[in-house]
């Protein structure tokens, strides 16, 4: 796992579901990967959808082209807030498919481009996808398509909140008995371990005598 990819939660088990929960996208709380078009970018390059080549020609294409960088920064923000409450609602309420499927077959129909058998380094094959026209509307593809393919395949009923009271991320639930509660044990769920600790461990002080005026110190013993 490069450096980049480390600072970035991606717990979700799914790519759409990691870009739902982006608003708090590293491991110090409350950084949004939206913010800007460079921080949609290195998000995408930690998460895959784009490589750092990709991702250093769409910069200095953003440079020259700052109005369609704009642009799909809030085509992206619109598309997160769809896909968060198919995440969160999905499972029980049928009303918010709509928007959400009407929003992925608007953004596949811009995935123009050619796909591409490709030899790597190593000698082994990829089956790419090269894109071509709007450069900038192809980024989004990759993500919507994750979206479609949790739709096709029905995973909506596995898809979890995390249960941790100060985190909003979203993850498909693939545990055998489906009791998983945290986005990432290492954190969310250890400082909920620590914090029932904490309330369980709290010493209860001790009442006030109703022979000893408020305020006074309770008697001691003498040694």
């Amino acid at each position: 796992m490069s450096a980049l990819a480390h600072a970035y939660v991606m717990v979700g088990g799914r790519l759409w579901l990691d870009f739902a929960s982006s608003s708090d996208a590293r491991r110090e709380p409350g950084h949004d990967a939206l913010r800007t078009f460079g921080a949609l970018l290195r998000w995408m390059e930690a998460s895959g959808v784009v490589d750092e080549e990709r991702a250093y020609t769409m910069r200095r294409r953003a440079e020259q082209q700052p109005a369609g960088a704009e642009a799909i920064l809030q085509e992206a923000r619109r598309l997160r807030q769809t896909l968060l409450e198919l995440a969160v609602f999905g499972a029980r309420d049928d009303a918010v498919h709509e928007p959400a499927v009407t929003e992925i077959n608007r953004i596949l129909g811009r995935s123009s481009g050619v796909r591409r058998l490709e030899r790597k380094d190593d000698g082994s094959y990829s089956h790419g996808f090269v894109p071509a026209g709007d450069a900038f509307a192809t980024l989004l593809v990759p993500v919507v398509k994750s979206a479609a393919e949790s739709l096709t395949h029905g995973e909506l009923g596995r898809i979890r909140e995390c249960a941790a009271r100060d985190c909003e991320r979203v993850f498909i639930d693939e545990t055998r008995n489906s009791g998983r509660k945290w986005c990432e044990m290492e954190g969310c769920g250890n400082r909920a371990k620590a914090r029932r600790y904490r309330d369980r461990n709290i010493p209860v002080p001790e009442p006030l005598s109703r022979d000893r005026p408020e305020g006074s110190l309770p008697h001691r013993a003498a040694p």
